[in-house]
């Protein structure tokens, strides 16, 4: 009896509802929840150290990012076949990103 695999990779449809996140275990949610809080607790200031300093990875500030925000970009870079996404808070914020990453030192702007 041949073995049938019905596993099939996401299609870019499905790729933009789902990619980068999972059920929440608790609940079985699908959508992504929306974290509307501002700032994180830290476990200890070692933690915090370790997160400033970005030799561990989580969330700080809001601004900066958040769980959102990471599911976001997850689901970005899904859906261009990156690795990674950035994302901005602005069209202007994204193109000064560019900008200053091309951008050497003496270079007019």
């Amino acid at each position: 009896m041949a073995q049938n695999n019905f596993y099939k990779a996401p299609e870019f449809d499905t790729l933009q509802l789902h990619a980068g996140q999972t059920p929440d275990p608790t609940t079985n949610a699908r959508a992504v929840p929306i974290y509307a809080s501002t700032s994180f607790v830290f476990n200890d200031s070692k933690h915090a150290a370790n997160l400033f300093g970005l030799r561990a990875f989580g969330n700080i500030y809001s601004r900066i990012g958040n769980p959102t925000i990471q599911i976001f970009e997850e689901r970005l870079s899904a859906l261009e076949g990156g690795v990674a996404a950035v994302a901005a808070s602005s069209g202007q914020a994204a193109q000064f990103q560019a900008i200053s990453t091309i951008a050497g030192a003496g270079d007019n702007i």
